[in-house]
This record gives structure tokens, C-alpha cells and sequence, in this order.
């Protein structure tokens, strides 16, 4: 699977994960959506989640990388398939155990997750300090995940975890 970022660059360069992955030739960086390839873009606000069979789309993973100020509908314009991660938590110290608040690199590494390519996303979190920590933290949804046969099984999954934390 080939990774791209359609990046922003309003986070704090030395904390930004996109640019780490850059830099180390995991995922090319797009100033513009333009310029960024058409594939699985990966939207919180998509209607539809991501799940093993979006990987008959294509060879491209999408991520956006901005701050959470800044992330609204609006900057998810760019071609392709959206898609919205289902319930996983943070292992970064920023948002550490927060629902849905991943870095790029953890959205990233999920979606290798589920298509199946854990060593993949093994590497991409291995340049981070904390990168393990996100796949001990999820560990059991994302094998979950990735056993899934479409986005309908994926929120079932979902609303399962989503239950068990309001109990």
C-alpha cells in the first residue's frame, strides 16, 4: 500500500508525524488536493467505515495531516473514496487513551492494520517512541477489524466497543 499525506503544515514541525514518515521515505506529502492522489482518503466525517474490502479501491491510503482546530468537513475536499476509521484510541502522549484523536501515523498505521499489513504498519510506528503503545492499546478491535468483510461488520464491531465503554 502506498501512503500519502495531504498536509497542511499547521502542527508543530517537531511533532508532526506526517513529516517524520516524509522523511524517512514512508509517505510522500501533497501541499494541495490537487496534488494529492486519488485513493482511500481517510475522513472522520465520511458516511462509510473502512474496512478490509476497500482495499479492492486501490494501492493508496490518504491521510490528512492538520490540527484539530483546523480539521473541519471542508478540508476533506480531495478526490477519492472516503472512509472513517472505526473506535480506536490514541497511544500518542498528546491525546494518549482519547477516542478518534490519532496522529496521521496512527490513522495510517490502523488502516494498514485492518487491510492487513501489520508488519507495514509495525515500521511506520517503530520511528516513534510511543508507536507501540497504539497497537497494544487497540490491539484486539483492529485484529477484530481486519477479520471484518465489509464496512457494514466494521461498525458492528464498532457500536460492540462503543457499548461496552458506556457500561
Amino acid at each position: 500500500m502506498h501512503l500519502h499525506v495531504r498536509y497542511e503544515g499547521d502542527d508543530d514541525p517537531d511533532k508532526c508525524t506526517a513529516r517524520t514518515l516524509s522523511r524517512f521515505d514512508l509517505a510522500e506529502l501533497h501541499r494541495s488536493d490537487r496534488a494529492t492522489p486519488y485513493g482511500i482518503v481517510l475522513n472522520p466525517h465520511a458516511e462509510r467505515a473502512f474496512s478490509p474490502a476497500d482495499r479492492e479501491i486501490g494501492d493508496r491510503l490518504v491521510a490528512l495531516d492538520c490540527s484539530w482546530e483546523s480539521a473541519g468537513e471542508a478540508l476533506f475536499s480531495m478526490a477519492g473514496e472516503h472512509r472513517a476509521l472505526p473506535f480506536l484510541v490514541a497511544g500518542n502522549p498528546v491525546n494518549f487513551g482519547r477516542p478518534f484523536e490519532l496522529t496521521t501515523v496512527e490513522a495510517l498505521a490502523a488502516g494498514l492494520v485492518i487491510l492487513g499489513e501489520r508488519e507495514h504498519a509495525t515500521e511506520l510506528l517503530g520511528k516513534f517512541r510511543w508507536g507501540h503503545t497504539f497497537l497494544e492499546l487497540n490491539d484486539e478491535p483492529l485484529k477484530r477489524y481486519a477479520t471484518c468483510t465489509d464496512s457494514a461488520d466494521v461498525v458492528a464491531v464498532q457500536d460492540e466497543y462503543l457499548a461496552d465503554d458506556l457500561e
